[in-house]
């Protein structure tokens, strides 16, 4: 596991696919965390009940015939990128450029790691870059972030981002293997356990920092938030699009409240 972490690290700081050029060749993103799920927790069989994602959410083994493992990953956004969209209003230049060439970014470091398993003999697959994931309207059959609940990097907030133990301002990733890695402690059991809302009611910035009014005390509107996105933001920035006001200038931005 160690020798795969490095690897991933390695890869991350020195990608000139992880910069931005626009930008003085700014970071998109910090070395990121990295955890392992088993695949045959019973969480992932969790996610296919109606109230948590769907029926439709596959398993691991859907992916990778007898998979052993889940690798997990959360790339938090670097100090340039998350100061850029500190301010009110309309997203920053550099958050909208590190969303979408973030996600590019993102796509072959998930290469990165099925090609470097493979290297090893072993049977890998990024789901997201695989032709059995399917995208719904707000949701999919492989969802990011409940797979890194599931590794133990962390759990959602009151905004419905995921916060981290270096917050909630990045993106997510995932691998199945059928190789065997030791599995990251989970730490907690509710799904809000990092959201200081959810412990003792003493935030809620994420509230006041949604320029859609998405997000009240009862949680966020997924289709109020996705509504102004297409309406106000992607005219804005075409081809690019993106907010994460809700994940920047708040408490748990840069880690756990």
């Amino acid at each position: 596991m160690d020798r795969l972490v490095a690897g991933i690290n390695r890869f991350v700081e020195s990608s000139d696919k992880n910069r931005l050029p626009e930008f003085d060749g700014i970071n998109i993103y910090d070395r990121p965390l990295v955890a392992v799920a088993a695949a045959d927790d019973p969480m992932f069989k969790k996610l296919q009940e109606p109230e948590v994602v769907g029926p439709e959410h596959l398993l691991p083994q859907d992916f990778v015939p007898g998979a052993q493992s889940v690798i997990s990953y959360f790339l938090p956004f670097s100090k340039e990128i998350r100061e850029a969209n500190r301010v009110a209003g309309l997203p920053a230049e550099e958050w909208v450029y590190g969303r979408i060439e973030g996600e590019q970014f993102n796509d072959e470091l998930r290469r990165f790691i099925v090609t470097l398993l493979a290297s090893e003999g072993v049977r890998a697959v990024a789901p997201l870059l695989d032709e059995k994931f399917k995208k719904f309207a707000v949701k999919s059959n492989w969802s990011e972030r409940h797979v890194a609940f599931i590794a133990g990097l962390g759990t959602f907030g009151l905004h419905k981002s995921f916060i981290t133990e270096k917050g909630s301002a990045g993106r997510f990733g995932s691998v199945v293997t059928d190789m065997q890695f030791p599995v990251t402690e989970r730490r907690y059991q509710d799904i809000y356990a990092n959201c200081s809302w959810f412990r003792d009611g003493s935030c809620g910035a994420c509230i006041w920092r949604c320029p859609s009014g998405a997000i009240s005390e009862q949680g966020k509107d997924k289709y109020k938030c996705r509504k102004y996105i297409r309406e106000v933001i992607e005219p804005k920035f075409e081809p690019r699009y993106g907010c994460g006001k809700c994940q920047t200038n708040v408490p748990c931005e840069y880690q756990i409240p």
